[in-house]
């Protein structure tokens, strides 16, 4: 088909100023008006390769390719000039008028495109209507396709004082009026579609999450700040950008990169064009199972969910679409639309020939055959076509009414205030439409930002700042029985607000089962979470808490340290009380020393009773039998004063089991050194004046010496309980589930008087038993003595140490088992020798057989 160059309906002064911007501009399309509004889309979307060898001005060729959705937004703005023009209230008797130039939706485009429609007194931007002045500079612009573009037509306007009303541009470094004064918007800024993204993100717990945006301002704005309100909660695994220039190479990349990555939820922010190339790349690989999060850009492109890769690839996809919305009577005036009632419509007679395969108008160049008349768009289903869901188109027709309501205000100020025109005066008359109209664009941009108006459709309108209130529709593409793919519904956002039903979601798995993606499971309670070194925050470890530490919630960064009364749970997930420890009766070891304890004291007693049978038998009576039942009654005493040492400690066996230990033992010991002593004097008292120390050793003096050195250890036990006695002590240093309940030694001192006391005894009784070893055998027992008191010695040095170094009730333990240890030491080792020869050799226990030397 024939392109026609810029300048159709214009004057040839006007031609000559394009051709002197250098410009070959796509399609023009223009009506006359009183008023005269700018207007840029990109129809085209395939941009050439420019020649530039920066020997001369690159020359921009035509583009190519043809959106019908844009096509679309053009009737928009056309359906609302004509519906302005129809009403009676807003610019009665103004005629509006339009020029509209297709863009390709890239800068350097765009650009020459706004320069031939603002290229009329640069510094007053008029728009006059005389019989000698067809048109001039538009003073209002209705473009911006993206958000780069419209920085870019910004840069070139803003110093002339044209507004911008961008439909489309989201990047919301344009609510910066330092930068952009001139640009307003009637679509939101993106904070709050990658706020509202980044809050289902978390919601659903997507910390792992890929990112395939257009380079631009639009793609890699948004993937700035979704990182920024997600921060600590969602990383991304990957970032791919998509050029228009590399697009097939950039999205082979990005899909093999979703390929590799175990990211599960892939985020993109471009064109429905990028994303279709996407689609088709992911299909080839076979990479169907992720759940695909849209941007505004293209959830809801018509194109996308009728191809027939989306159904296999991006079912289950979750986007936020610009607020649906309807515009009364548009939908039969574009299935009305026909070339032959708009011959000098470029736009629509290459979308007539592109959908129906024919010529529409007889002089048409085209080499298609003409058509037949008959064709129609009531019967035609696709984007350009479709009312259902009027989202960027409704914002294109607010555009247009937020520029009218403006006009309409500033022209209404200037009938009644003439001194501000410092040109051409004013005719005063009531009627707006006798005037000659003269707009200053630098005014218009002081009334954009005051509308405030109801759309017919009964819709509030008005800028804040340049910008609108966020208003979002979430949408999910599910699949119909027949297998496509359908656009539901399933919440609602409005500003900082989200309205969601979860259970209307279908996700990409077909279920109602939420996509898990995260690079590390998350850490269940009873564990904590380690970062990686050098990987980002959502790669971890799950290291358990330790003994004593717990958490009880999921990705706890930290154990916490149970209370000292408290212990963690085998699970690490909750701290619970210590279980008190002592040693008791009903366990093995307390069964065992108590068993060894009854068991010593039953021998003892039988040993009592034979000695007590044969006690005037020469044995009995030669080994002082008075001391040597004195002897059997301590020696029982220390077998079952060990058994105040197993149960519950309470205040009174703490301060019993010591007291009655030490009074046992001394008490032992005292009766073998006074017999040791009675030994000794008995073989010295041959020698002269031994009669004296003979005299000392009598039977009363023996009991005497045995209570009085006992005694002495009844002292100290009265002292060391009255000053500062062991008490019952929960150990709670002891690390364990198990706290040890333990006679507490406040007083280290005391214990080790009666422990060194009954160690000085033993050692001299030691000392004096060695000293009467060569004794005559039959009559003394030096040598038994000897030997227990080596057994007796030996057992509590090695107590000490054991002692000191057994936790808990194991130190209880080892004292019990030293208590019986030398006391059974003591038992076999000075009785059992005597027992033998009075039960098994009876002949021996004869005067004769003692008295033997």
């Amino acid at each position: 088909m024939t392109r026609l160059g810029h300048g159709m309906g214009l004057e040839g002064g006007q031609r000559i100023s394009c051709l002197k911007w250098g410009m070959n501009t796509n399609l023009p399309l223009s009506q006359d008006g009183d008023v005269i509004i700018g207007g840029t889309f990109r129809i085209s979307y395939d941009t050439p390769a420019m020649e530039n060898d920066y020997m001369q001005a690159p020359q921009y060729k035509f583009c190519t390719g043809f959106d019908v959705t844009a096509l679309q937004y053009l009737y928009a703005m056309i359906y609302a000039v004509e519906e302005i023009n129809r009403s009676k209230r807003l610019l009665p008797g103004v005629k509006m008028g339009y020029q509209i130039l297709d863009g390709c939706g890239k800068p350097p485009w765009a650009l020459q495109v706004i320069l031939s429609l603002v290229g009329g007194d640069a510094k007053s931007c008029t728009v006059e209507k005389s019989a000698s002045t067809k048109q001039g500079g538009v003073p209002v612009l209705i473009g911006g396709s993206s958000s780069t573009t419209s920085i870019a037509l910004s840069s070139v306007l803003a110093p002339l004082s044209v507004p911008l009303v961008s439909y489309f541009a989201t990047c919301p470094c344009l609510s910066d009026k330092r930068l952009y004064p001139n640009v307003f918007r009637t679509i939101p800024s993106d904070v709050y579609q990658t706020w509202a993204l980044a809050q289902l993100a978390i919601q659903f717990q997507w910390t792992w999450i890929g990112a395939v945006v257009s380079k631009s301002d639009y793609g890699l704005g948004a993937v700035k700040m979704f990182q920024d309100q997600t921060v600590g909660f969602v990383c991304l695994a990957f970032v791919k950008t998509l050029t228009r220039e590399n697009l097939d190479s950039d999205v082979i990349d990005a899909a093999l990169t979703i390929k590799a990555s175990t990211a599960k939820v892939i985020m993109i922010f471009s064109s429905h064009t990028s994303v279709r190339e996407l689609f088709l790349q992911l299909l080839k690989l076979n990479v169907t199972d992720r759940q695909f999060l849209a941007s505004e850009a293209w959830s809801t492109s018509g194109d996308l969910l009728e191809h027939p890769a989306t159904s296999k690839v991006a079912q289950g996809l979750f986007g936020v679409a610009i607020r649906s919305s309807k515009i009364d009577g548009f939908e039969n005036y574009i299935k009305s639309l026909h070339p032959s009632q708009r011959p000098h419509d470029e736009f629509l007679r290459e979308y007539w020939e592109t959908e129906f395969g024919c010529a529409p108008l007889s002089s048409s160049s085209s080499p298609l055959p003409p058509c037949n008349g008959t064709e129609s768009l009531f019967g035609v289903n696709n984007p350009f076509t479709d009312m259902s869901q009027l989202r960027v188109t409704y914002n294109v027709y607010l555009a247009v009414y937020a520029a009218a309501h403006a006009i309409h205000s500033l022209l209404s100020c200037l009938t009644q205030r003439p001194l501000l025109l410092p040109t051409a005066p004013l005719h005063k008359t009531s009627h707006l439409q006798s005037l000659n109209h003269i707009i200053f664009c630098f005014q218009l941009l002081k009334y954009l930002p005051r509308v405030n108006f109801t759309t017919p459709q009964g819709d509030r309108f008005s800028f804040n700042g340049g910008d609108i209130t966020a208003k979002y529709d979430l949408i999910n593409w599910q699949k119909t029985a027949e297998g496509s793919l359908k656009f539901v519904q399933i919440g609602k956002v409005d500003g900082f607000d989200i309205d969601l039903n979860e259970t209307a979601i279908q996700w990409s798995t077909g279920s109602s089962q939420v996509p898990v993606s995260v690079c590390t499971v998350s850490c269940e309670p009873g564990t904590r979470k380690a970062i990686r070194k050098g990987e980002p925050v959502c790669c971890f470890d799950c290291i358990p808490c330790g003994e004593g530490e717990v958490s009880n919630k999921t990705d706890s960064l930290q154990c916490d340290r149970c209370p000292l009364e408290f212990w963690s749970n085998p699970a690490r997930t909750s701290c619970i009380p210590r279980q008190l420890d002592f040693l008791s009766f009903n366990e093995t070891l307390g069964i065992t020393l108590t068993t060894v304890a009854v068991s010593g004291a039953a021998v003892t007693t039988a040993v009592f009773v034979v000695f007590l049978y044969y006690r005037q038998t020469p044995m009995v009576r030669a080994n002082n039998k008075e001391l040597s039942f004195l002897l059997l009654v301590s020696l029982k005493l220390c077998f079952l004063c060990s058994l105040v040492f197993i149960g519950r400690p309470s205040v009174w066996s703490c301060r019993f089991q010591q007291a009655a230990f030490g009074i046992s033992f001394v008490l032992s010991v005292s009766c073998l050194q006074v017999k040791t002593m009675v030994v000794l004097a008995a073989f010295r008292s041959a020698r002269p004046g031994a009669e004296m120390f003979v005299k000392w050793f009598g039977p009363r003096k023996q009991r005497g010496s045995v209570w009085l050195l006992t005694c002495i250890q009844v002292i100290i036990c009265i002292v060391w309980l009255c000053v500062s006695p062991p008490e019952p002590h929960v150990d709670l240093e002891v690390q364990g589930s198990k706290v040890t309940l333990e006679c507490a030694m406040k007083s280290v001192l005391g214990f080790s008087l009666v422990l060194g006391y009954i160690g000085l005894l033993a050692c001299t009784c030691l000392l004096l038993a060695f000293l009467a070893r060569k004794l005559p055998d039959n009559f003394n027992e030096a040598k038994l003595i000897t030997f227990s008191m080596l057994i007796f010695c030996a057992v509590w040095v090695a107590f000490v140490p054991a002692y000191v170094s057994s936790p808990g009730k194991y130190s209880v333990a080892v004292e019990i088992f030293a208590i019986l240890a030398s006391s059974y030491g003591l038992l076999f080792c000075i009785f059992a020798p005597k027992c033998f020869i009075i039960l098994l050799r009876p002949e021996k226990n004869t005067r004769r057989y003692v008295m033997k030397r």
